[in-house]
């Protein structure tokens, strides 16, 4: 992804309220389901992290990882993510 592309999408996810949330449970199967059903719908979310630094990082990764999903920006406890629905 280019980055003016990154920055339009940075600028679109600046008032949006995240709309998943990763607790002291962690990743876990039901939430990267919730996370899929967000994409689908909104192409580009907002979740919020609540743990370590070093595990946010991890965590993020992974949400990438399995959701084929690109990270337009991570700052401090809110990751942005953005994956293109082909139906839209």
């Amino acid at each position: 992804m280019k980055a003016a592309d990154k920055k339009t999408l940075k600028a679109q996810a600046h008032s949006l309220n995240p709309v998943v949330m990763i607790g002291q449970s962690g990743l876990t199967a039901a939430v990267l389901a919730e996370i899929e059903i967000a994409l689908n719908s909104h192409e580009l979310i907002k979740i919020r992290i609540r743990a370590e630094r070093e595990d946010r990082k991890q965590i993020t990764e992974k949400i990438c990882a399995d959701t084929k999903a690109e990270l337009i920006q991570a700052i401090g406890q809110i990751a942005i993510i953005y994956r293109k629905n082909p139906e839209k």
